[in-house]
């Protein structure tokens, strides 16, 4: 399992993203799963990855080798798509294209071991920063104000942070201290979820990667907010009156 977060924001795009796999409590391993294609002044893309290791190392060697010079591929490149819209398109394409080829007879069954979903954000210039899920059938939705945020892996815990605070106009700053506690919540929940976690800040406009940084096991303020939130809910919950029984 794994646990991936793309945010939208006045200023930018947030991703982060953990780095845990396993097959058994016996067999975790770390892995980066989060990617970054750029041409400064032109354009900057960002995939997260959830799912089957071999699916999605399979979709970002394809992508890696589709955004060479022309002359040395044979398939549109992500880093000559017109807009975000068709950077989207052309890696649920590329995602399809896996699943198919490693599920064999199988094709599109929803039970099929090879599923993934990503995460893609970035933006190309002319356009404005844009927010993707893509699903293993290779159909996307896009972030919108309604939905200014998508999760992919393990989600259900570290929701309800994201949802209760979770402002457009924060600072990246608090963003990431939004999105450290709700990593934390799932890590706390799920063994499956692990430090460390990869961070990349992309600056609307900007159109070059951003600020990209990994939060390891022992870095200070990880560890500060952790401890910090934990005795901030306690104390909240010892000032909210107590249920009175009849």
């Amino acid at each position: 399992m794994t646990y991936c977060v793309g945010l939208k924001l006045d200023r930018g795009l947030v991703f982060m993203s953990d780095t845990r796999t396993n097959a058994g409590v016996d067999n975790i391993s770390v892995f980066r799963k989060m990617f970054i294609w750029d041409r400064p002044g032109e354009r900057s893309v960002t995939l997260m990855t959830a799912g089957n290791l071999a699916t999605t190392q399979a979709v970002v060697s394809l992508l890696n080798e589709r955004a060479k010079p022309a002359e040395e591929r044979g398939a549109p490149s992500i880093l000559e798509a017109a807009s975000m819209f068709q950077v989207a398109k052309l890696v649920g394409e590329t995602l399809r294209e896996v699943i198919v080829e490693q599920s064999g007879r199988m094709g599109m069954q929803a039970d099929s071991p090879f599923s993934a979903t990503l995460i893609l954000g970035g933006q190309v210039h002319g356009g404005e920063p844009r927010l993707f899920m893509i699903y293993p059938e290779g159909n996307f939705v896009e972030a919108s104000a309604d939905t200014p945020f998508f999760q992919i892996g393990e989600t259900k815990y570290g929701k309800p942070i994201l949802v209760r605070a979770y402002d457009p106009g924060m600072s990246f700053e608090d963003a990431v201290k939004l999105l450290m506690l709700s990593f934390d919540s799932t890590i706390k929940a799920n063994l499956s979820v692990s430090l460390p976690l990869d961070l990349h800040l992309y600056e609307a406009d900007s159109l070059k990667t951003g600020r990209v940084h990994r939060i390891e096991r022992d870095d200070p303020f990880y560890e500060m907010i952790s401890s910090g939130w934990g005795e901030a809910l306690r104390a909240a919950f010892d000032r909210l009156p107590a249920y009175r029984l009849e």
